[in-house]
C-alpha cells in the first residue's frame, strides 16, 4: 500500500468527533472534502506545473502529531549544535541574541528552549486550551478547506498541534528562532499543525529554520498548515528559511488573517537543499487602514522544485500589501510563482502590488510565473508583472575585463539582483546569513 492509499484509508476510517480544540463541523467537512478531492494532479489548475504524485509514492509511516516521548536531551543537543551554528551563531553574538523554541518531530523540546516570561509569549499544544481560551480564536476557521487538497488531508487527520499566544500590548523583545528537527529510522509522512495568535498592540519577530537527518535517507514529507490571528495594531515579522537536506519534502499552507491596522510581513527564503517545496501563503485582511508584505528568494539546484503560490485578498479600504519574489534557477531545477490579488468592491483607495523576476542560470532550469490580479473597486493602485531571463552577458564581460574571476563575477551579479529582497529583511543577523548563502551556492 502506497502512501496515497495509506491516508486515504485513514480518513475514510476518522471520525469528526473527539478533539475538542477544533470544531467538529470543520473537521467533518474537511473529511467529505478530501474523499471528493483526492490529491491533486497536473490537471488541477493550482497544481499544472507542479507534479506531486511522483512524491506520494512507497509507504511510509504517518505521524499526525502525537505527543511522543524525545530523544535524550543531550542526543537531541548534538543534532542541533551544528544547526545553530550556522543560522543562530551570529545571533548570540549580538546584544540581543534570539530566543529558541526547539520541536522534535513536533514535540516541544522544553530542556533546549529558551522562551520569554510566560505572561508575555505562551507556547503549548492545541488540545490543552479551555474553553474560555478558545473561544477567543479562530481555529480551524482561518485555513481554507474549500478546494486544498492538502489542507482538508491536515484538517481531517491531525490530532494536536502547536500554539503560541502573544499577550496583547507586549512586544517580544529579541527574535522568536523555532527551530524544526525531524529524526526519524524510516519514511515518514508529518501532519503539522500551528495557531500563532498575536494579541491587540503587540509585536513580535518569528525565524523558521529546519532540520533533518543528513546521515538517513528516508523520504520525509511535512505538509503543514499554520495560521494566525493578528488583533488590532499587531505587528508580526514571519521569517521562513527553508534549507534543509536531501529527501525532505513539504507542502506547508500560511493563512493569516489581519485585524484593524495590523503589519504582517512574511518573508520566504528556499535554499539549496530539500528535494520539494509547495509554499501556500493566503492573507486575508479584514479591516482598514492594514497592510501586508510578502517577500521571496528561491535559489534552487540540483533537481529541486520550488512552488510558491501566494493570495491577498483585500476586503476593506485603505490597506496597502506589496509581493516581490525573485528566483535564481541553477542546474536542472525548477521553480513556480503563481501570485493573486483580489481587491474586492468596498476595498477603495487600496494599493497592491505585485512583482516576480527570475535568473535562470542553467539551460536545463525551468521557471512557470504566473501573476494574477482581479479587481473589483475603482479607485485603486494596482499592478504586477514577471520577468524571466539571465544573467547580462555584457555586465559579465565587463567584470572578468576588469580581472574578476567568473565564478566572482556571477556571485556579484546574483546579489545585485538579489539584493532589493535582501535589503528588506530588517534582521541584519539574518540579512547577512542570506547573502553568504547567495555567495556559497553560486559557482
Amino acid at each position: 500500500m502506497n502512501i496515497q492509499e495509506q491516508l486515504m484509508s485513514l480518513v475514510e476510517q476518522s471520525t469528526a468527533h473527539g478533539d475538542s480544540w477544533i470544531p467538529n463541523d470543520i473537521r467533518s467537512k474537511a473529511r467529505a472534502a478530501f474523499l471528493q478531492l483526492g490529491f491533486p494532479t497536473v490537471k488541477h489548475e493550482e497544481w499544472k506545473f507542479t507534479n506531486i504524485i511522483p512524491v506520494l509514492k512507497g509507504e511510509m509511516m504517518i505521524d499526525n502529531f502525537t505527543q511522543q516521548d524525545y530523544l535524550d536531551p543531550l542526543s537531541i543537543n548534538d543534532l542541533l549544535s551544528a544547526h545553530l551554528e550556522e543560522i543562530q551563531a551570529q545571533m548570540k553574538g549580538e546584544p540581543k541574541g534570539a530566543y529558541r523554541l526547539v520541536l522534535m518531530n513536533n514535540n516541544i523540546v522544553e530542556d533546549l528552549s529558551y522562551l520569554p516570561d510566560t505572561r508575555q509569549l505562551r507556547v503549548g499544544y492545541l488540545s490543552a486550551l479551555t474553553e474560555s481560551r478558545k473561544s477567543r480564536l479562530k481555529i480551524g476557521q482561518i485555513a481554507d478547506i474549500r478546494n486544498n487538497h492538502f489542507t482538508t488531508l491536515n484538517t481531517a487527520l491531525v490530532r494536536d498541534g502547536l500554539l503560541i499566544e502573544v499577550a496583547d500590548r507586549v512586544v517580544i523583545d529579541k527574535p522568536v528562532h523555532i527551530v524544526h528537527i525531524l529524526d526519524n529510522n524510516q519514511s515518514v509522512f508529518y501532519n503539522t499543525r500551528a495557531f500563532i495568535h498575536v494579541g491587540k498592540n503587540a509585536q513580535v519577530e518569528f525565524v523558521e529554520t529546519y532540520l533533518n537527518r543528513s546521515d538517513l535517507s528516508q523520504k520525509v514529507i511535512v505538509n503543514a498548515v499554520y495560521e494566525f490571528q493578528l488583533e488590532s495594531q499587531a505587528i508580526c515579522d514571519h521569517y521562513d528559511i527553508q534549507k534543509t537536506k536531501a529527501h525532505f519534502h513539504q507542502v506547508k499552507r500560511t493563512e493569516v488573517a489581519q485585524a484593524l491596522h495590523s503589519n504582517y510581513s512574511n518573508y520566504t527564503f528556499n535554499l539549496p537543499g530539500g528535494s520539494f517545496f509547495r509554499n501556500n501563503l493566503s492573507i486575508y485582511i479584514e479591516d482598514k487602514d492594514t497592510e501586508c508584505h510578502l517577500y521571496g528568494l528561491y535559489l534552487t539546484d540540483k533537481t529541486q522544485l520550488v512552488d510558491n503560490h501566494t493570495e491577498v485578498h483585500h476586503k476593506f479600504p485603505n490597506c496597502e500589501s506589496n509581493q516581490l519574489y525573485k528566483g535564481v534557477l541553477l542546474e536542472e531545477s525548477k521553480a513556480v510563482f503563481n501570485g493573486k490579488i483580489f481587491v474586492y468592491e468596498d476595498a477603495q483607495k487600496t494599493n497592491a502590488f505585485q512583482k516576480s523576476n527570475n535568473i535562470l542560470l542553467s539551460d536545463k532550469a525551468t521557471i512557470n510565473a504566473k501573476p494574477q490580479l482581479e479587481i473589483f473597486a475603482d479607485d485603486v493602485k494596482c499592478s504586477h508583472g514577471s520577468t524571466i531571463g539571465q544573467l547580462d552577458e555584457k555586465a559579465l564581460f565587463y567584470l572578468k575585463s576588469r580581472g574578476i574571476g567568473e565564478a566572482t563575477a556571477k556571485k556579484m551579479m546574483v546579489n545585485a539582483f538579489a539584493f532589493d529582497v535582501a535589503e528588506k529583511v530588517k534582521n541584519p543577523t539574518l540579512r547577512h546569513y542570506l547573502e553568504e548563502q547567495i555567495t556559497i551556492a553560486i559557482h
